[in-house]
C-alpha cells in the first residue's frame, strides 16, 4: 500500500534533517494518513478511504465528500476515488459546482 492520500495525492517527500552545526542527513516527510469512513449522500452509503488529515479538513470545508469530489481534479485522485467520482456524477444527486463555490 503506497503512502499517498487518495483524495489529494499528497505523498512522501524527501529532504534534509539539519542539525545545529548545519550537518545535513537525509530524511523523509511522510503525510499524516488516516483510515476514515466518509458518507456519500448521493450514493447513500459510507466509503472507506485512506486520506491525509489535511484532506479531511478540506472535505469538511467544502461540504462533504460529494462536493469535494465534484470539484477535485482527476489527476490527484486515486483509481478508487475516480470511480467514486464517476458514480456520484452518474447518480445525478451530486451538488452543483456553483453551489459549492458559494
Amino acid at each position: 500500500m503506497s503512502r499517498r492520500c487518495e483524495l489529494t495525492g499528497k505523498a512522501v517527500l524527501s529532504g534534509h534533517k539539519v542539525s545545529h552545526s548545519n550537518h545535513k542527513t537525509k530524511r523523509k516527510f511522510r503525510p499524516n494518513l488516516v483510515q476514515v469512513s466518509l458518507i456519500s449522500e448521493a450514493l447513500g452509503r459510507s466509503v472507506r478511504l485512506r486520506v491525509s488529515a489535511h484532506a479531511l479538513r478540506s472535505v469538511e470545508h467544502r461540504g462533504g465528500l460529494d462536493a469535494f469530489l465534484t470539484k477535485a481534479s482527476e489527476l490527484d485522485l486515486s483509481q478508487g476515488a475516480r470511480e467514486l467520482k464517476r458514480k456520484i456524477a452518474k447518480s445525478g444527486d451530486a451538488p452543483a459546482a456553483e453551489a459549492v463555490a458559494s
